[in-house]
């Protein structure tokens, strides 16, 4: 489809660049909001870009808004179909303890909220995905990289897409109607997205596990915050890695004590390779860790 703008009272422009979430579309949408961070234009306030669209706050007193409409056109021109930009990313590694107790006691809370009373979130998403097994499920959750396709909800948490083609991918429906609680830090999921609730609250998506790595500190006292107060960006490739129960109380303690850091290295991502053979570059991606 072709891009729709839209004014949003005087002082925000909203772009739908697709109607459906595609890696492509997500690609395109950051692309076009780093060019424009790259530029900054005088006027420009904030820029958020999301899942397929971006959003941008801007002052009418200094930016004429009909011009600036034309300015995002045009670096939607310049980044065409995305397949030929290079972004600037890094590679994370996420420690995640599955099927821990504490999203356990949690969504047992919460059954008559859910689609399968009888089950645990993982159980269900396991089934309904066609896998033998939960651990048949957590190989495939952790065996490929997820992109992160933006940051928000609630502060810090991202959003995260299975870097797999799309018949591949998992999907899981979120619960009928949300919980009131999640404990901080879980790996949740909902829809193609997986996700790290950054604080404990309300959510909807299923709970599969949790990880000792903190990625929101308001207070950045911690070492991987000395920057900002959000760990994780939008353009992040995520691997989740299973521990057990031992290494995730060994990791909880240091990040407590402030001496736990998250593992990551700088990488550039190239769609169109990844579109070619989505594995081989993933493979090569992950490389980058070892």
């Amino acid at each position: 489809m072709s891009a729709r703008y839209s004014w949003g009272g005087d002082e925000f422009v909203f772009v739908e660049l697709a109607e459906e979430m595609s890696l492509q579309a997500n690609f395109k949408a950051m692309a076009i909001t780093k060019l424009l961070q790259a530029e900054r234009p005088d006027g420009v306030l904030e820029i958020c870009p999301a899942n397929a669209s971006y959003q941008v706050r801007y002052d009418p007193d200094v930016l004429e808004p009909h011009g600036f409409l034309a300015h995002l056109k045009r670096l939607e021109e310049r980044v065409g179909d995305a397949l030929g930009v290079t972004l600037d990313c890094r590679v994370v590694e996420i420690p995640v303890l599955y099927r821990d107790p504490w999203t356990t006691e949690t969504q047992m809370r919460f059954r008559d909220r859910h689609q399968d009373p009888g089950a645990t979130d993982i159980e269900y998403a396991a089934r309904i995905n066609g896998y033998g097994s939960v651990e048949e499920f957590i190989a495939v959750h952790s065996g490929s990289p997820w992109f992160t396709s933006m940051v928000g909800f609630v502060a810090g948490l991202p959003f995260k897409y299975q870097m797999v083609p799309r018949d591949r991918q998992i999907l899981v429906p979120k619960y009928l109607r949300p919980r009131t609680d999640t404990p901080k830090q879980t790996v949740g999921y909902g829809g193609c997205f997986s996700c790290i609730y950054s604080v404990r609250g309300a959510g909807g998506y299923q709970m599969f596990g949790i990880t000792p790595a903190p990625i929101y500190d308001p207070t950045q006292t911690k070492p991987d915050f000395t920057e900002h107060m959000v760990f994780m960006r939008p353009g992040d490739i995520v691997t989740f890695r299973p521990i057990e129960r031992d290494e995730y109380d060994d990791l909880q303690a240091a990040a407590e004590a402030g001496e736990f850091r998250i593992t990551n290295r700088p990488v550039g991502f190239d769609l169109q390779p990844f579109l070619d053979d989505p594995d081989g570059y993933n493979k090569r991606l992950l490389e980058v860790l070892a």
